[in-house]
């Protein structure tokens, strides 16, 4: 699975432009402060989730997210977004945008097609909170639906609906885009069959791809796991689980984009996500089990991974992790 979000550097200048202080937001959210002098921004699902906490925060515009507004030149889309505008219609290329979306991002996008309504919806993946309520906005700029629901209450309902040009309610299950099922089968004019027959294989080659790649990432995380508990296991042991040599499990993971040390940190972040969750599962206990000399050192590996100490996360997330 894609680990990371790309932010477009377009952001950042549609921020200035709107007043928001770039090095405002990045301080806010605990970002480096040269991020956007990175030739591609790449972050995480918590650090996307950050960054634009911090953008609602720093703003003093509730309604910023819809105006940063999602790409709208054509020449800077993504192939994947070029090839969906090719299909038939708005179901169609939803559907399209739906299947390759891991090939971008570790986000799914889901939908519901109904007598009178199509429904549009996104799952980050890899987020313990829920989304930020400026994300959706953003992800939803540009677009005329029927209805747009959002999960918590918003102040600025009104200006929300001008905006959309269409009813805005509150206190759904889920924040989703809702158009007329008979506007979403509209043909598109922009349909161009040849151009998807061009594209759409190339994508078909890179989720098998990605799939197979996954397998082996996964395989060989599940074989660190049930090794972690009382030490952290060698990549010469978890060779010998696998039955490959550590030469060729270090270039297959790096064929994956991965690296053995990343796949431990990975299996040992979801074990401990895990293990916090088990309110019977004391701070030492959990280190031992994920293979840490002691307390400590598990205490700034978490940190590193989640910005804040264990016991805090545990005090904040327990409530909303299966037990």
């Amino acid at each position: 699975m894609i680990k990371h979000f790309r932010v477009p550097g377009r952001i950042a200048t549609r921020l200035e432009e709107l007043g928001v202080s770039v090095p405002a937001v990045l301080r806010r959210a605990g970002l480096p402060r040269d991020l956007f002098q990175q030739t591609r921004v790449m972050v995480s699902t918590s650090e996307l989730f950050a960054f634009w906490h911090a953008i609602e925060r720093v703003s003093s515009d509730p309604l910023i997210g819809l105006k940063i507004g999602p790409e709208t030149n054509p020449q800077r889309a993504h192939p994947m977004a070029i090839a969906a505008l090719s299909t038939e219609n708005l179901v169609a290329a939803v559907r399209h945008m739906a299947k390759f979306k891991k090939l971008t991002a570790p986000e799914e996008i889901l939908l519901q097609l109904e007598d009178d309504e199509f429904r549009v919806w996104y799952r980050w993946l890899l987020a313990v909170d829920s989304e930020p309520q400026v994300l959706f906005d953003y992800c939803a700029g540009g677009i005329v639906p029927l209805r747009v629901d959002y999960i918590r209450p918003r102040e600025n309902i009104r200006a929300l609906e001008r905006h959309f040009g269409c009813p805005v309610t509150t206190g759904r299950s889920r924040n989703a885009i809702v158009f007329r099922a008979d506007d979403a089968l509209i043909p598109f004019v922009t349909r161009n069959a040849e151009l998807l027959d061009l594209l759409a294989p190339q994508f078909e080659e890179q989720l098998k791809q990605l799939k197979d790649e996954d397998s082996f990432v996964e395989l060989v995380r599940g074989a660190i796991q049930d090794k972690l508990t009382g030490h952290r296991p060698s990549i010469n042991e978890i060779s010998h689980v696998v039955h490959i040599g550590p030469r060729t499990l270090q270039r297959r993971l790096k064929d994956a984009g991965s690296s053995f040390q990343r796949v431990l940190d990975e299996a040992r972040r979801q074990m401990a996500h895990y293990y916090l969750g088990n309110s019977e599962v004391e701070l030492n206990e959990a280190a031992y089990l994920l293979g840490f000399e002691d307390a400590n050192s598990f205490g700034r590996a978490f940190r590193k991974w989640e910005g804040v100490p264990p016991g805090n996360w545990r005090e904040t997330h327990r409530a909303s992790l299966p037990m």
